[in-house]
């Protein structure tokens, strides 16, 4: 019986870094959604990558930062655990970021960031296609000189340029294992995540400001048919005034939100699919540990 390799990696960095669009370049396939916003990822997303004798699991995490609110710190929360669950860490910087690169390459950069040195650190130079060449060195150069790192490398997840060396990194320290999930998936979520992800990309890309950050999807009803899927999904926002900006006048804005969703969730189910959006207000909901539970942000179902 032919040996397997089979273990984890965590994807980590801050806000926009591009680790959930480096995630979908290494499956070649998309489950994360990716937007030039910050905080894009709330819980962390397992995306499973299975060649032949090996299986390597990626934990999708949110961006690191301070946090502010629950919802925050729970956020914190996912990305710990990943650190600690992984065999190997994958840390994405913005290479286009001079204050981020700077930062990465402090002698006390992984302890500040609470980043185990026990482990192996891959340190990842994404958006290599915004910088020039000589950037590129002068950054390579400073952090190999730290010795934080097992290894530096520069990429361009949006141009899939060097993702099959990270592969290969991880390869080198993952152990000898059976593969932890069946061959044939991608993810350990199931359907209703992605639709109600793919209906929080449209409302971080369509509306401005603070109130992407402030609703929540929920998938209220998934029934399958032979014509057409159901769906209803409920958007919750923190106040009622956000309602209306949801809606839009004469509920122009979430007609244009369900046209956009319900055709990337189509293409995603490779099915047709009836849409239905509702909006329902949850006050104050990111600082409510209550609601927070209720829509799946508790780390003891994780």
């Amino acid at each position: 019986m032919t040996n397997t390799l089979a273990g984890y990696a965590a994807l980590a960095g801050k806000p926009n870094a591009g680790k959930s669009t480096l995630l979908n370049a290494l499956l070649n396939q998309k489950i994360a959604i990716a937007t030039s916003k910050p905080q894009t990822t709330r819980k962390r997303i397992l995306g499973i990558l299975t060649e032949e004798n090996h299986q390597i699991i990626f934990l999708d995490t949110p961006g690191m930062i301070h946090p502010r609110y629950l919802l925050q710190e729970r956020m914190m929360e996912y990305v710990s655990r990943s650190l600690h669950d992984a065999d190997v860490i994958l840390l994405i910087l913005d290479a286009s970021n001079e204050k981020d690169v700077a930062e990465a390459i402090q002698p006390d950069f992984l302890k500040k960031s609470k980043i185990p040195v026990s482990k192996p650190v891959l340190l990842i130079l994404n958006k290599i296609d915004l910088v020039t060449q000589d950037v590129i060195e002068k950054y390579f150069l400073a952090a190999e000189a730290t010795g934080l790192y097992k290894q530096i490398i520069p990429l361009s997840a949006t141009l899939g340029v060097n993702t099959r060396s990270i592969i290969d990194f991880v390869l080198d320290y993952i152990p000898e294992h059976p593969f932890f999930f069946p061959e044939d998936i991608v993810s350990d979520e199931q359907e209703r995540f992605f639709v109600k992800e793919i209906i929080r990309e449209k409302i971080l890309t369509q509306y401005r400001e603070e109130i992407p950050y402030s609703c929540e999807v929920s998938i209220d009803e998934f029934t399958e048919r032979e014509t057409k899927h159901f769906i209803r999904a409920i958007i919750y926002v923190e106040k009622e005034s956000q309602v209306s900006i949801i809606v839009g006048k004469k509920g122009a804005l979430i007609k244009k939100l369900g046209e956009r969703s319900r055709a990337d969730i189509e293409k995603f189910l490779d099915h047709e699919v009836y849409l239905e959006l509702r909006v329902k207000v949850r006050d104050s909901w990111r600082r409510n540990e209550k609601y927070l539970r209720e829509f799946g942000y508790d780390l003891q179902d994780d």
